[in-house]
């Protein structure tokens, strides 16, 4: 993901000024801000071991953060924790997945709860699939699924997962009875969609006289992003 943002920002015009590879693993927080010091936003696809240091580092440079590794979500607490310390206060966007197709996949995943959760001859599953070097399983976009529908249908949703050969992403939710089964299908073709999201919400962050503050999800932002996305306008 991490080539894939860089590649994708270059096309777009924008200047990498750092890469911070597994290489600086070992650094800490004071190290890593001296590196983000004067960017206007820092980009983290890493492992869930890792974030908390990059919150603090984007926190003392003064750079927002756009969060897209999934695994440390137990530890937001401390990640807001760290982001108010910060003078004036830091700023972060976090996802479970920052592909704007996924982010309306998710939307028409809740409608359809809310549709069949009254109807008790219908019960819902996930499948997701993913390359054999996924780290993780399931993936943070099935588990955002299930919990969004756990939320409409009142139980938990069973998710099962594969991880073989190259596949780049597909997420399944189903709604099955004696009758009949709905299927609902987003299919990841590359990473780019995720890498484009990235950079959306780094734009958002960034935007001139934002003064956004604070932590937020790509959905709660998504609406902005797509309106600055349409005009063109930050």
């Amino acid at each position: 993901m991490g080539r894939a943002v860089v590649e994708r920002a270059r096309d777009a015009g924008h200047e990498v000024g750092a890469v911070v590879t597994s290489a600086a693993a070992t650094s800490g927080p004071d190290e890593l801000a001296q590196a983000l010091r004067g960017h206007d936003a820092a980009i983290d696809f890493s492992v869930g071991s890792a974030v908390l240091t990059h919150v603090a580092a984007c926190a003392r440079a003064g750079v927002p953060l756009v969060e897209g590794t999934t695994g440390w979500q137990a530890q937001e607490a401390e990640a807001r924790r760290l982001l108010e310390q910060a003078g004036g206060g830091g700023a972060m966007v976090y996802g479970a997945n920052f592909s704007i197709g996924v982010n309306l996949f998710y939307r028409l995943a809740d409608r359809a709860g809310e549709l069949y959760g009254g109807l008790p001859a219908y019960e819902a599953y996930i499948e997701e699939a993913h390359h054999a070097k996924k780290r993780d399983a399931p993936s943070g976009t099935a588990l955002e699924l299930r919990r969004l529908l756990a939320r409409r249908l009142g139980c938990d949703v069973p998710v099962t997962s594969t991880r073989a050969g190259h596949i780049p992403g597909v997420h399944r939710v189903g709604f099955d009875s004696a009758a009949d089964e709905v299927l609902l299908i987003h299919t990841a073709r590359s990473r780019d969609g995720v890498a484009a999201g990235a950079l959306a919400a780094a734009r958002w962050l960034a935007g001139a006289g934002r003064g956004t503050r604070g932590v937020h999800t790509f959905g709660d932002v998504l609406d902005d992003i797509l309106e600055m996305e349409r005009t063109g306008k930050p």
